[in-house]
């Protein structure tokens, strides 16, 4: 079997694990489902003679040793879960040749090229997709099979290299991915997390990220003699959210503009429950959006005379503040890319990544493309021309490093 059906069969393989992560858990993993797909892969490399473990909170961490010591350590990081945007239970996978057009996912669910003008950029090549029922999982099964089948080819070879550290983590999706993740353990010098979108993504830019949880307190009289009384909690929670800038949402912005995103509202007449992400790539910008959540939340409770919470906490930080110290780490995948023609996309990532809290601690780690598209929804894809490439983009840096 070439690599490219080893890559392939281990990416169906792993796509066939639930792990969806839950944000409104306690624990870690948040879910027990993620520990199946760990403890597979922990046994996966213990057959192909990597030293391999599981730690108690469900990370899972691998090492190739040095063929030379004298080389700097790399690692490569992907995380198991998936978003828990949409369900990744029973995913049934299609492989096809894309040959243009609208794409057919099942009797009742199109991807539309209208919509996504983008397809007409990968005809004639081979993709895979779920049966739009479930998400397909590649946000981050492609990375771990990408990484996977990087390390097989590198036990296969005699070619010399530094050590290489892998490490796969849970609960990546509710941004708690590098919460736990062990740094003296990993024990590499810099590292890329595989988890990017098209071909030739390379990322060292991401937002500052914090959660918004905002709660309304009314009270509830019968609405017949409700008047100058009842305080509408739901309504206070629309109006609250009608006061934030409407060209600061997500379906409004775009490259390095930020915003806050609604992402539940739940409750009634006596309280309401609203919880927000808020984003933004320039710390001054970021810091301004948390202090105006919090004063519109001050605001509508001293026009309505009644208890108004927001809490705010941050999530991760733009790790752009600490690779600019490092970019000898960005500038080698950028160099690996070239080597085998591939074009460098770099850009911001509209989103989040283990290497955002890595980084702040004192791990290196840009972000390099999968493949995938459309992630966390029922429209995911991975184009395995892609993914192949990614395979050898890995091998390539690790050349490169004995260069």
């Amino acid at each position: 079997m070439n690599f490219k059906e080893k890559l392939i069969e281990r990416f169906l393989k792993y796509v066939s694990f639930e792990t969806t992560s839950d944000e409104f858990s306690e624990t870690c993993p948040s879910t027990k489902l993620q520990l199946n797909l760990a403890e597979y892969l922990v046994d996966e490399m213990k057959k192909m003679g990597i030293e391999s473990q599981m730690d108690e909170n469900g990370y899972v961490y691998g090492k190739i040793p040095a063929t030379d010591k004298t080389l700097k350590k790399v690692g490569f990081i992907a995380h198991m879960d998936t978003s828990p945007d949409f369900t990744g239970k029973n995913v049934k996978a299609q492989r096809f040749v894309y040959e243009g057009g609208d794409i057919k996912l099942n009797e009742n669910l199109f991807m539309n090229l209208k919509e996504f003008p983008f397809l007409k950029n990968i005809v004639g090549k081979e993709i895979i997709t779920s049966d739009g029922t479930t998400l397909l999982g590649a946000d981050d099964k492609a990375g771990i099979a990408i990484i996977m089948t990087m390390a097989e080819i590198i036990l296969s070879s005699k070619e010399r290299h530094g050590q290489i550290s892998l490490a796969f983590t849970p609960d990546e999706e509710i941004g708690r991915g590098a919460d736990k993740f062990d740094i003296k353990k990993f024990d590499a010098d810099f590292a890329y997390t595989v988890d990017g979108g098209p071909i030739g993504e390379l990322e060292y830019e991401t937002f500052n990220a914090a959660s918004g949880i905002l709660t309304v307190y009314g009270k509830n009289v019968h609405p017949g003699t409700a008047k100058d009384i009842m305080v509408n909690s739901a309504e206070i929670a629309c109006e609250f959210d009608n006061i934030l800038p409407r060209d600061q949402r997500p379906q409004t912005t775009e490259n390095y503009d930020g915003f806050f995103h609604l992402l539940s509202l739940e409750g009634s007449t006596e309280k309401t429950v609203a919880r927000y992400i808020i984003r933004d790539h320039s710390r001054e910008k970021f810091e301004n959006k948390k202090e105006l959540f919090k004063n519109i939340g001050k605001l509508l409770s001293e026009k309505y005379k009644t208890k108004i919470e927001t809490d705010v906490k941050d999530s991760y930080y733009n790790m752009k503040e600490k690779l600019e110290d490092h970019m000898e780490v960005v500038e080698l995948a950028k160099k690996s890319m070239e080597d085998i023609n591939i074009k460098p996309l770099i850009q911001p990532i509209r989103g989040g990544t283990d290497g955002s809290k890595l980084s702040f601690m004192g791990l290196p780690t840009p972000n390099l493309f999968t493949g995938g598209y459309n992630f966390h929804g029922k429209y995911e894809f991975v184009v395995i021309e892609s993914m192949e490439k990614c395979v050898n983009l890995l091998l390539k840096i690790i050349e490169n490093i004995g260069e």
